[in-house]
């Protein structure tokens, strides 16, 4: 058996990370302010620490005979980022660099979230881990800085780490109420209450959409490979998803015809982002296999079992 640390363990990714890794017969602890993560997202004997992720060495219990930390703690929120600047930057940025340093000062290795906003708009696809980066919102300049600071942490204080570019991830218990919430969980919800639903723009605006149960495999292969010199891996599919083929997927999965309507064009909107897969297969030694449908399948249920009565 052995311990782990996810910080943000009881939001959408963490807690998949944590029910897989329990499931194994791990010891697993959570860090999580719970600003939208939830306490029911967690096994009932997994221990929580309510509080800031600044605040991460404040708790040295949670470190001792750990084998490895999964930081996942973030402001996931462009919005956000443009609304609270400072705050969100505190937060993504200034927090993982607590981690960092907690894990520094207990000698533990630690997997980080990075994000696929570090590359902003890409010159070419699909976009592969060394190319121009040129995040264009503060979460994918928070994103950006902490890959650097990750640099840091091994080159100066010997603390192994690897960070992984998530790209679009969706599937179960990605709240679509919330406001950090994707296109694939909001649009799950308005078909399920047979509502119509809005693409902003022409909807040939396309993304790589990669189901969570994908996400949590690379989490856990990437300890395996995290290192001083800090490498980075796009967690992606390598395939591209218009927005207008992603509603009709998703409508035939549900079992009903989507009512499309139109609006404006979102203002500063990327128009196509496709990760590039062959580092993720070369270095973690997987692929993200889960096809579209069945990944929207397993949100799907889940959204039905969790409804309202």
């Amino acid at each position: 058996m052995a311990r782990y640390l996810v910080t943000g363990g009881a939001g959408f990714i963490g807690s998949h990370l944590v029910e897989a890794l329990h499931s194994d017969g791990h010891a697993v602890a959570v860090l999580d302010d719970l600003s939208t993560g939830r306490r029911e997202n967690l096994p009932a004997d997994a221990p929580l620490v309510v509080d800031d992720i600044n605040r991460i060495g404040a708790h040295p219990d949670l470190w001792r005979g750990l084998d490895g930390c999964f930081h996942l703690a973030a402001v996931a929120s462009v919005q956000r980022g443009t609304e609270d600047w400072a705050g969100c930057h505190d937060v993504n940025a200034r927090g993982t660099i607590a981690v960092f340093e907690a894990a520094r000062d207990h000698g533990v290795p630690v997997v980080y979230a990075s994000s696929a906003a570090v590359y902003g708009d890409p010159i070419a696809l699909p976009q592969a881990e060394d190319a121009l980066l040129r995040p264009l919102t503060a979460y994918g300049a928070d994103k950006l800085a902490s890959e650097l600071h990750a640099r840091v942490a091994g080159g100066v204080h010997g603390v192994p780490t690897h960070g992984l570019r998530f790209f679009n991830v969706y599937g179960p218990r990605q709240d679509p109420r919330s406001p950090y919430s994707g296109v694939v969980s909001v649009f799950c919800d308005r078909l399920l209450a047979d509502r119509p639903i809005v693409v902003h723009g022409d909807g040939a605006q396309s993304r790589d959409f990669v189901a969570v149960a994908d996400v949590v495999r690379a989490l856990r292969a990437a300890l395996g490979a995290a290192a001083l010199d800090a490498p980075v891996t796009n967690v992606c599919t390598g395939r591209s998803t218009s927005v207008l083929e992603l509603s009709h997927t998703l409508a035939r999965v549900i079992g009903v015809t989507p009512r499309v309507s139109h609006g404006p064009a979102r203002v500063g909107d990327i128009r196509h982002s496709v990760g590039d897969p062959a580092r993720l297969h070369e270095t973690l030694g997987m692929t993200a296999e889960t096809p579209l449908a069945e990944g929207l399948a397993a949100l799907v249920a889940w959204a039905r079992a969790t409804a309202p009565a």
